[in-house]
């Protein structure tokens, strides 16, 4: 939206535009992570093992996914900690 056409909208149309440019930018953001995490994970736990996953692959696939969503939330709840004492 150019400048001009933002200025002539209400605060609550305003509000709105950003509300959804953040969704956007959130769904960005999480397709991002996931496609890293399944990416690292991946190459981590898969062997060349044919087209289907083994127990111990499956069972490291699962832990290395809980394990980057661990550390994506502590991170996450860090940054807004360090945000909120500024």
């Amino acid at each position: 939206m150019d400048p001009a056409a933002l200025s002539s909208l209400t605060p609550e149309q305003k509000q709105a535009v950003m509300a959804q440019a953040q969704g956007q930018a959130n769904q960005q953001i999480m397709a991002s992570m996931v496609e890293s995490m399944t990416v690292r994970c991946f190459d981590k736990c898969v062997g060349t093992s044919g087209d289907r996953l083994d127990s111990k692959e499956q069972y490291c696939l699962a832990s290395c996914q809980d394990r980057y969503l661990d550390v994506r939330k502590a991170v996450g709840e860090s940054l807004e900690k360090r945000q909120s004492t500024m």
